[in-house]
């Protein structure tokens, strides 16, 4: 189980990742729509943390200034390793800030934070499928830049278990 601090999108917003991830689906491709759990909501995770205690985090992050929408200029396509594939959005000063104060926060509440979160290392992304073959790559960003680039809007915030879907929602947006 990983716990994730995430940026969730306006509804608007949300129906248009998830409208991009069934095209996917449709064109043959899993995508986060039928991953894992099926509870999968678009969002941009500050942190992952792999170990935790989730009234800590929560207390950690709600602390944190509450920095209002972000937006997001979703300009890319990438690939990670085992073939997950993101949108990226272009990385802000502000978004940068923002996860660094994230970051620094729940490592000081005494949770383990993925190494690919540690600011500096991170990539900012939302996804779009989990593990795409080499040869479907192709079918994924043809859909994917169809509809590039997307501006977004972060418009809440949340704590969520990537094991089983679950939310806690933040009254903020760090």
């Amino acid at each position: 189980m990983a716990l994730a601090v995430c940026l969730l999108l306006t509804p608007a917003d949300e129906r248009a990742v998830r409208g991009l991830w069934r095209r996917v689906e449709d064109a043959g491709v899993p995508s986060m729509v039928s991953h894992t759990h099926g509870l999968h909501a678009p969002h941009l995770s500050y942190a992952v943390l792999r170990s935790f205690d989730v009234t800590a985090v929560r207390t950690a992050v709600t602390a944190l200034p509450d920095g209002g929408p972000l937006p997001l200029h979703l300009s890319a396509v990438a690939t990670a390793p085992r073939g997950r594939v993101w949108l990226v959005p272009a990385p802000s000063a502000e978004l940068v800030r923002r996860q660094r104060d994230v970051v620094d926060a729940v490592t000081a509440s005494g949770a383990d934070l993925h190494r690919h979160y540690v600011p500096g290392r991170w990539v900012p992304h939302v996804s779009v499928a989990p593990r795409v073959r080499l040869a479907d790559l192709p079918v994924v960003t043809d859909v994917a830049y169809a509809v590039l680039p997307l501006d977004v809007t972060a418009s809440r915030a949340a704590l969520i278990d990537s094991a089983t879907g679950e939310r806690w929602p933040l009254g903020t947006v760090p």
